[in-house]
Formats: structure tokens, sequence, C-alpha cells
């Protein structure tokens, strides 16, 4: 099985745990389900999160425009791309402009699917912090 099935399967599998149990009020009451404790930690880590956000509100970014959005080093943000693009949240396409090599990202579907799940997560989360 090759790495990024491997990293795949895993993802798959961490998904299809079941939610925590119900949650209850003040007077032991349930009140609600629980949020599922089973958030995406593949992109749940700052970086890895600021790439996905930064192309799903984006067509595409260069590594470099990337680098300088999130205020990170060139080998920080390899090692975060090369970890969304063998989940296949992200597509990275490698080119030459003139003589300059130029690495381009775009957001897969799979990622936008994996981010809104997060955010629906973690708003989620917000709202029964609110609420509890």
């Amino acid at each position: 099985m090759s790495k990024s099935s491997t990293v795949r399967n895993e993802h798959v599998a961490r998904e299809r745990v079941a939610p925590v149990g119900a949650l209850k009020d003040h007077r032991g009451d349930h009140k609600r389900e629980a949020v599922s404790a089973d958030l995406d930690r593949l992109i749940h880590e700052r970086i890895r999160l600021g790439i996905v956000s930064a192309l799903a509100v984006n067509r595409s970014l260069t590594f470099n425009e990337l680098k300088a959005l999130l205020k990170t080093t060139d080998g920080n943000l390899s090692v975060h791309a090369r970890k969304l693009e063998e989940a296949d949240y992200i597509l990275c396409e490698k080119s030459f402009d003139g003589r300059l090599p130029k690495t381009e990202y775009r957001l897969a579907a799979a990622g936008r699917k994996a981010l809104e799940r997060y955010l629906n997560h973690m708003e989620a989360l917000i709202r029964a912090t609110r609420e509890g």
C-alpha cells in the first residue's frame, strides 16, 4: 500500500469513530448530541489549517505566496503541504516561470470537504460551550 493510501485510509478510519455520548444540562437531563471528539488532526495544526483556509478563498497560491501569508519557513511549509498533498486535500503543480521553478497549490475537493467538516465541528463546539 502506498504512503498516500495509508494516510487516506487512516483519515477515513478517524471519520468513522462514533460521536461522544449526549451532553447533559445542569439537571442531568440529556440536552443534545455531543459533537464528535474526533477532530480532524490533519488540518487542525496551525500551518495546515492556514494552507487549507488560504486555498479555500483563492483559486491557487504559489509556495512563496503561502510562505509570506503564513509567515513560516520554506521547510515548515514544505512539510505541512506535503502532508496535505498525501491526504489528497491539496494539489501541487510544479512548473517553471522562465528559468525559475514555480510551485503552485490548489485546494482539492476532499480538502474543501474536510475544511467544511472541520468548521462545522468547531462551530458546534463553540455553540455547546456557550450553551453549556
